[in-house]
């Protein structure tokens, strides 16, 4: 193997994503995929309420403020009924 080589493929392992597969739904019937209306019905598969987020098995992390990080970095911003007045 020449040196070039070895050099592109070490880059390509550098950017390949790490998560394969951002669903760890393995349960059936399957939960709601992160691109689904709704993705909050998933199962919880790390919670973490002392620092306020949970992680779904779709790959969603839900904070307690109602706010979603979905797998892609899209952000959901918190959507918490307003009180009545």
């Amino acid at each position: 193997m020449n040196h070039a080589s070895s050099r592109s493929e070490q880059t390509r392992e550098q950017t390949t994503p790490q998560r394969k597969n951002a669903s760890m739904c393995q349960h059936q019937p399957a939960c709601p995929s992160s691109d689904s209306a709704d993705r909050e019905a998933a199962r919880p598969v790390a919670n973490h309420p002392e620092q306020g987020w949970s992680l779904l098995c779709n790959g969603v992390l839900l904070f307690e403020d109602t706010g979603e990080l979905l797998p892609d970095g899209k952000i959901i911003a918190p959507h918490r009924p307003l009180a009545a007045a």
